[in-house]
């Protein structure tokens, strides 16, 4: 399912990230790597900002809809 249809708050866990070599690169640069945890602090129109690794990062809808949880 992609991360787009997740509910604020919940603790999930990245199974794929899907689309181009380069979109993918900078997924994982951003920190979202396979097998990785991570939960979506807010929605905020078409942004996610989303806890990864401790941190948090914002993704537009275009990027979270490639990572697949």
């Amino acid at each position: 399912m992609p991360l787009i249809y997740a509910d604020v708050n919940d603790e999930l866990i990245i199974k794929r990230l899907q689309g181009d070599l380069k979109s993918k690169q900078h997924l994982e640069n951003l920190g979202f790597v396979v097998g990785s945890n991570i939960r979506i602090i807010s929605k905020i129109g078409e942004n996610f900002i989303i806890r990864v690794k401790d941190s948090r990062v914002a993704v537009s809808r275009e990027l979270a809809s490639k990572i697949f949880i």
